[in-house]
């Protein structure tokens, strides 16, 4: 299936409360590789920016003069989501902006557009309960360089979402990574597995008289015959 990595960067943290999209980036993943493809936007938000939001990105009302309006890109958005699945960190509060920028326009939701969404900390949170599960925080777990994030973005923070995805989920891969298979014989229905014939070593002359004796043994304890007598298969020529 076709992936998309995405995150947004908004003016504040409810579209409830007239917050919107003022960045949009995500990249394109097939087969678990990133394609190249990618789509990155400064969108004009024709609000202010909350000072606490601003803080966090970095990005001004000022630097985003002359960048298109929701509406102008939405179409761009919708087709570059579309059927594809959405692997986002903390994917609740992308899709519900996503949704009301949507909504404004008359414009179908996020569960139509895509195939489905993947939040990425709910994945964290099940693989490391009671631990911090940030971006930045998995991304120290799993060793992955952040040193170029010196605020959020949406453009650096898809490309470290991209590697910290892979680490999560590479036990995908684990069922196959040390199979060594022919080329010319790859097909797993054509296999042929070799069963070796199954050895019977038969007791000698000596172990079945030490048996006997045994059995003689137990036979006098119940003072009659012991139950292994009833199981023994009876003596060759007398099975009637």
């Amino acid at each position: 299936m076709r992936q998309i990595i995405l995150d947004t960067e908004t003016t504040g943290l409810d579209p409830d409360q007239g917050h919107r999209i003022i960045e949009f980036a995500g990249l394109e993943m097939i087969n678990r590789k990133l394609t190249g493809q990618h789509l990155h936007l400064y969108i004009h938000p024709e609000r202010d920016i909350d000072p606490d939001a601003e803080r966090v990105h970095g990005i001004s009302l000022a630097s985003l003069e002359g960048k298109p309006r929701f509406a102008q890109v939405a179409e761009q958005l919708a087709d570059f989501m579309r059927g594809a699945e959405l692997i986002i960190h903390n994917a609740p509060f992308d899709v519900k902006f996503l949704n009301a920028e949507f909504d404004r326009l008359g414009l179908p939701r996020i569960n139509k557009l895509a195939a489905q969404v993947t939040d990425t900390l709910a994945m964290a949170r099940d693989q490391f309960p009671g631990k911090r599960n940030s971006l930045d925080a998995l991304c120290d777990r799993f060793d992955i360089d952040r040193s170029n994030r010196t605020l959020h973005g949406a453009l650096i923070d898809c490309e470290l979402l991209s590697e910290v995805y892979l680490w999560m989920t590479r036990g995908q891969e684990s069922l196959v990574m040390d199979i060594d298979v022919d080329a010319g014989n790859s097909q797993g229905g054509d296999i042929q597995f070799e069963r070796k014939p199954l050895l019977v070593k038969r007791a000698s002359e000596e172990e079945l008289a030490a048996h006997a004796s045994y059995l003689g043994e137990l036979d006098k304890a119940v003072k009659g015959s012991c139950l292994w007598r009833t199981l023994e298969a009876p003596p060759v020529g007398d099975a009637t």
